[in-house]
Parts: C-alpha cells; sequence; structure tokens
C-alpha cells in the first residue's frame, strides 16, 4: 500500500503556512510553536532542528520526544473528518495538529487549545 502524499511532504514545507495562517489572524508564531512543542514534546530548538533538517511528516512524529496525553481531548472536524474517528495514527496526528492551528486562527484562547 502507498503512503499518503501528506506523510512524505516535509514539515517544513508545511510550517511556514500554519503560521501565516495564525498570522493573519492576529496570532503569532510564538503561539504556533507553543502548540507544536505542546503536542509533540518537542522544545523550541528540537522543533527548529526538525525545520532545519527538512524532515518529512512521518519523521517529524516519529522522532517526537512525547506526544501530550490530552491531545486525546481534541475533538472536532479538520478537512471534513472528525480527529477522533481517524484510524491511521500518523494521520490522526496531522490532524490533530491542523485542528489546534485552527483553533488558534479562530481566536480560541491558549489555554482552551491546550486542554489546560
Amino acid at each position: 500500500m502507498t503512503k499518503h502524499r501528506i506523510f512524505t511532504m516535509p514539515f517544513a514545507d508545511v510550517y511556514p503556512l500554519y503560521v501565516q495562517k495564525a498570522e493573519r489572524k492576529n496570532r503569532t508564531k510564538e503561539e504556533v510553536d507553543d502548540i507544536i512543542c505542546w503536542l509533540t514534546g518537542y522544545d523550541q530548538t528540537g522543533l527548529e532542528q526538525q525545520i532545519e533538517e527538512k524532515n518529512d511528516f512521518e519523521t517529524f512524529f516519529g522522532q517526537a520526544p512525547a506526544m501530550h496525553p490530552n491531545r486525546l481531548l481534541i475533538k472536532g472536524v479538520v478537512c471534513g473528518v472528525r480527529v477522533e474517528e481517524i484510524d491511521d495514527p500518523l494521520m490522526q496526528k496531522i490532524r490533530y495538529l491542523d485542528k489546534l492551528v485552527d483553533e488558534l486562527a479562530k481566536g480560541k484562547a491558549m489555554e482552551k487549545i491546550l486542554r489546560q
């Protein structure tokens, strides 16, 4: 079975799009970074290294230090699919990140985005 195209896409190619989406709604790159670090367990240095190395999504999430346990509280629809019902673990992680960036762009408070 062939891998989904997004799995082999460099995270560094999509990251600026996350930042642009947030900044268009008067949110910041730092908030996007906070969300990514919260979800994956990367620190800022680790995140920057992943971007610099142009690792694909599969490697990015495969090398993530620790996926946050509260990620299971992320619910909702991204690209017409409920994130909590996605069967493929990697696709679900990608969609979790998409959902969190969507929430940021919609003006949701960081405390709620980070499920605190």
